[in-house]
């Protein structure tokens, strides 16, 4: 029997191989294109939906081919203490646009938002529209989910274009999550593009590169997958499409995360993705934009059924490692040396002023981030900055606490002191054993959540339930008593 340390060894070795080999092939790759390079960096930043920590080959998963995402790793600095600001979409998605923890504002309150009358106010201050003030053309392409349009919608915050859906999933096909209510979107208006949705991402941001070869203004597009988020559709499976639009109208109700899927199908999403990205890698080459081009890979959350989070515990929802560690990549060739991995502690937010900072500008005094610039520590140029991180989730009444290595966790009344360095499986309990450092990290959260916005009734939480999650089972309800 091999140890689970010995385990993720091999894996790892296995996949340091494959960023070598590829890596090498990259120094002998020329660029085919000769357009001007702006002095400020373009940046495009690629947001995965429900992804695992280990659901790329360069973060050691041994079966699903991720050929472009380790390229990119190759490339650049690979994060291995990357955290997502929420367990669930919208509420990170939150703090991505204002680099911010979310729970400032109420529609960060929401896991994740399920109206459309709930959303990002127009009139907030985003990274996206501090980068337009300052010269840079800004586009979303993918997944928005911060409150349905017109009265909320990416081009209120920041953005000057839009493709893609408005709220939190969609069929692969049909681009619906209701059958028959459409919210594939281009800018303003309704559209019916024809094709698999993570294609079709991928094509469009091809288009903008192209487009924005031929001027000297910086851009930033936000390439934000639905990929591999529910439901569970490779690019083969139009016929389970099909099924599921059945499905969906015969309860009555939009598509469900329980219905269907498969490991292979997982992976032929996940690898589904990677193509795409890789196409917008080739695309950067070839109109000579790789080298000032800041290109971020990560993820929103953790995964959900099928993902893989070793060598944590907890999904999506929980604030367990699993549910809030992620993949996360940097590559900025002219900045940042290649094939680097880094263990400073990086939590979603933090990509606000970091990339503001590249691009020469800051969100306004008035609004400042809680995120941090850790553009230095990613270039090894600086020692790793000492983070004192909180999260909270309504459901099952969970908190967390992250310092250095230490976090305090309570679930359900249940309060938990871990080093998450040495016990990633979240296993030890060292409340009894270290009870100084456990009052005081459970103080300091405390504090902090007086801080936020209180959570209300009326918010919506979301949470794993028995009755669809065989691991969950004797979990039927919220948490809240609400069943």
């Amino acid at each position: 029997m091999t140890s689970g340390s010995d385990t993720r060894m091999s894996r790892r070795t296995v996949t340091q191989a494959a960023c070598a080999w590829i890596g090498l092939n990259m120094a002998g790759g020329g660029r085919a294109g000769a357009a001007s390079v702006s002095p400020r960096p373009n940046i495009v930043f690629i947001m995965a939906d429900d992804m695992g920590y280990a659901d790329a080959g360069c973060y050691g998963n041994p079966v699903i081919r991720t050929t472009a995402i380790d390229r990119l790793a190759a490339g650049g600095v690979m994060l291995t203490r990357a955290y997502a600001n929420s367990a669930v979409c919208s509420a990170t998605r939150t703090a991505l646009m204002t680099g911010r923890y979310q729970d400032r504002l109420a529609c960060g309150l929401e896991e994740p938002i399920a109206t459309y009358d709930i959303g990002l106010p127009p009139g907030e201050p985003t990274w996206i529209r501090q980068l337009a003030a300052a010269g840079y053309w800004t586009a979303l392409v993918g997944k928005w989910h911060l409150g349905g349009l017109p009265h909320y919608g990416p081009r209120k915050s920041g953005y000057r274009h839009f493709y893609g859906i408005s709220g939190g999933a969609a069929d692969y096909f049909t681009h619906q999550l209701i059958p028959g209510t459409d919210q594939f979107y281009q800018d303003e208006a309704r559209i019916h593009d024809k094709g698999y949705l993570t294609t079709l991402l991928g094509n469009h941001t091809l288009s903008l590169i192209a487009a924005r070869a031929r001027d000297q203004q910086p851009f930033a597009i936000s390439l934000h997958f639905n990929a591999p988020h529910w439901p569970w559709e490779g690019q083969q499976d139009e016929a389970e499409s099909r099924r599921l639009a059945h499905a969906s109208r015969e309860a009555s109700g939009g598509l469900a995360d329980y219905d269907g899927g498969s490991l292979e199908t997982y992976a032929a999403m996940v690898g589904a993705m990677d193509s795409q990205i890789g196409r917008v890698l080739d695309a950067l080459e070839h109109h000579g934009m790789a080298d000032n081009t800041i290109v971020v890979f990560t993820s929103d959350n953790g995964g959900e059924r099928y993902a893989d989070t070793y060598p944590f515990t907890g999904m999506k929802t929980e604030l367990m490692e699993g549910g809030l560690r992620v993949p996360a990549i940097i590559r900025w060739p002219a900045r940042l040396p290649p094939r680097r991995e880094d263990e400073q502690v990086v939590v979603t937010m933090d990509w606000v002023p970091t990339l503001l900072a590249a691009a020469g500008t800051a969100m306004p005094a008035d609004y400042p981030p809680d995120g941090q610039d850790l553009m230095a520590q990613m270039a090894g140029q600086a020692a790793a900055v000492p983070r004192n991180l909180f999260w909270r989730y309504h459901a099952q009444q969970q908190r967390a606490h992250l310092q250095g290595d230490y976090k305090y966790l309570e679930i359900r009344g249940n309060e938990y002191l871990f080093n998450v360095r040495h016990d990633p499986k979240e296993r030890a309990n060292l409340k009894q054993r270290d009870p100084e450092r456990f009052e005081r990290m459970r103080a300091q959260w405390l504090a902090w959540n007086r801080t936020m916005l209180p959570f209300t009734p009326g918010n919506y939480t979301g949470s794993p339930h028995g009755r669809y999650y065989v691991d969950h089972y004797g979990l039927e309800d919220d948490g809240l008593g609400t069943g």
